[in-house]
């Protein structure tokens, strides 16, 4: 269902109701469209564990659920993946990285989506909101210096993905109105810096990205449910 559409049923089954907090409260939840771990190795990727932030367990809700990983290959290249899988509390539970990046430093200079090409069936393509970013950090002597990193994310819920937040609250809604379910949605976040001019055979915007893509190929199988419909 395209968001366009969604957006159609939302209106016009919430027209009378005024806001979104007079959708009803639902008990039930359906399973997790996610296993929450991430491996200990992803073909040349080999994982360690990373802390997450005292502050961001308290911007979400208390049921929220975390699992965090740096990989880093032969080459030295790092790639950092996350996955964050929401409570119950569709308000508080689970948001897009774009409200939590500012304050990690972050600037965000882009944002659209990209296509993954998934190993499969033809046309098999994962959609996922991509986001440049930029930060300032000090070089060994002392100056300042830009860098840049790309971020890819998308929510997985209990049966299909989307790249957008705006789309998974319209969906999350038509479950609560029709079917009287939630969904335990989670979102996974990979990310590089782009490297070139800061190590020696540093990758540019244009291989960061096709490092990225490999990674997600070899990662969704691994922690997305095989009864969830890729979009």
């Amino acid at each position: 269902m395209t968001v366009r559409r969604l957006g159609i049923l939302f209106a016009v089954l919430c027209g009378g109701m005024g806001a979104v907090g007079f959708v009803p409260r639902i008990q039930h939840s359906e399973p997790a469209g996610i296993e929450l771990s991430l491996p200990a190795s992803i073909g040349e990727w080999q994982g360690r564990d990373t802390a997450v932030s005292k502050a961001e367990r308290q911007q979400l809700g208390p049921e929220t659920e975390f699992a965090r990983k740096i990989y880093r290959n032969a080459s030295g290249d790092e790639i950092f993946a996350s996955i964050v899988l929401a409570g119950h509390d569709m308000n508080t539970s689970i948001h897009r990285p774009e409200l939590c990046l500012p304050s990690q430093g972050w600037t965000i200079t882009g944002s659209g989506t990209a296509a993954v090409p998934l190993d499969g069936a033809p046309n098999h393509v994962l959609r996922v909101t991509r986001l440049r970013n930029l930060s300032t950090i000090l070089l060994g002597n002392g100056k300042p210096a830009s860098i840049y990193c790309l971020d890819y994310y998308w929510f997985v819920g209990c049966r299909e993905t989307t790249p957008s937040h705006a789309a998974r609250m319209l969906i999350d809604i038509r479950d609560r109105l029709l079917k009287g379910y939630n969904q335990r949605w989670a979102y996974i976040t990979v990310n590089a810096a782009i490297t070139s001019g800061f190590k020696n055979g540093g990758l540019s915007e244009k291989q960061t990205d096709e490092l990225i893509g490999a990674f997600i190929r070899q990662l969704v199988p691994k922690v997305q449910k095989p009864g969830v419909k890729i979009g």
